[in-house]
């Protein structure tokens, strides 16, 4: 028997478990890189009449497993939701998120992920969770696509053309649109805001843009207030729902450019 096609079977044998193997092993997208380098590697190595048998090798492997890989490369639906079960949260923040749920109409998932990332981001940034989560409340309602006359966008309603260099990192100002993002950059500016005013309910009056201004339109008492109703939820002590926090009544800055709720207003603008 001539050496060649035994080998050639052999190699057929030996690339397929590899394939197979590598796919196993890592479960995702980067198994791709893996085949890409394994099968150059093979062209290279390889006489060119062995090359055609592993390239109807890898073909044959690719066709069956097509549905598997192209899960992998997109991922699921729920890959791509911001969402979690509100019982694998503290009692507390569990808690947090039902009553938020029922009050703003929010399905629970998608709060339940909301209060966790606040807290995350929260503790991090050294800010009281339910504060940010107040913020979201009375900015937007908690509505991920929220957009204000003037373009504050997202549940923390950032302007993405002032905090434009927050969401590089992120992937730019379409980010405004995620959820995580959207909080995570949105708590960077309520912290700025925070240690430049001094206090919390100042540093609201200059995160909606009212810091040099005698009238922010009720929107820190809003925000303080509904941080209120969520510190006693979260302490275990029942809160009746109310009516959702009414938007602040627009505030008219010196320069005569209004700033509804959203980081806007002047003294963001020199953040």
């Amino acid at each position: 028997m001539h050496p060649l096609p035994s080998l050639r079977k052999s190699l057929s044998v030996v690339a397929g478990d590899i394939v197979h193997g590598f796919m196993e092993i890592t479960h995702n997208s980067f198994a791709l890189v893996g085949l890409a380098v394994m099968f150059f590697g093979l062209t290279i190595s390889l006489q060119p009449n062995l090359r055609h048998a592993g390239e109807l090798q890898l073909m044959e492997w690719l066709q069956d497993h097509q549905e598997t890989i192209s899960s992998l490369v997109t991922g699921t639906a729920t890959d791509r939701v911001t969402a979690m079960n509100p019982k694998d949260l503290p009692k507390p923040q569990s808690a947090v998120t039902q009553w938020l749920s029922r009050k703003y109409n929010i399905a629970p998932e998608p709060m339940a992920a909301l209060v966790a990332e606040s807290f995350a981001a929260g503790t991090k940034a050294k800010i009281d969770p339910l504060l940010i989560l107040a913020v979201m409340a009375v900015e937007s309602g908690f509505n991920p696509i929220a957009q204000s006359p003037m373009g504050a966008q997202g549940l923390m309603q950032v302007m993405p053309q002032v905090h434009s260099d927050k969401y590089t990192r992120f992937g730019g100002k379409l980010a405004a649109f995620d959820a995580v993002s959207n909080v995570r950059v949105g708590v960077k500016v309520l912290q700025e805001c925070i240690a430049r005013a001094g206090s919390a309910e100042a540093g609201l009056r200059l995160y909606v843009g009212a810091g040099n201004l005698e009238d922010d339109g009720g929107y820190a008492g809003k925000v303080l207030a509904e941080q209120s109703r969520l510190q006693a939820v979260f302490s275990g002590r029942p809160m009746p729902l109310s009516a959702p926090a009414a938007e602040a009544k627009p505030v008219v800055l010196k320069n005569d450019i209004p700033a509804p709720g959203g980081a806007l207003g002047l003294g963001q603008r020199e953040l």
